[in-house]
C-alpha cells in the first residue's frame, strides 16, 4: 500500500484523529522518499517520526478490542 492509498483509508475510516495511523503515514511517506533524501536527512526525519511515535506514549490502554 503507498503512501495515497494509506491516506485515503484513514479518511475514509476517520482516522485523522488516531495518531498511531498518522505516524504510520508519515513512516510511509518517508520510506517513498528514502531514494532522494541524503541518510543524514533521512535519519533525521526518522528520529522526528521516531520522538512523535514515543510521545503518543501508552494510547492504546482501555482500547485493547477496539484496537487489536
Amino acid at each position: 500500500m503507498n503512501s495515497e492509498k494509506l491516506a485515503r483509508y484513514i479518511e475514509d475510516t476517520d482516522g485523522m484523529g488516531k495518531s498511531w495511523l498518522l505516524v504510520q503515514l508519515r513512516l510511509k511517506k518517508l520510506a517513498e522518499a528514502k531514494p532522494d533524501l541524503s541518510p543524514e536527512e533521512y535519519k533525521a526525519r526518522l528520529e522526528d517520526i521516531y520522538q512523535s511515535m514515543m510521545n503518543l506514549g501508552e494510547w492504546w490502554l482501555g482500547m485493547e478490542e477496539e484496537v487489536f
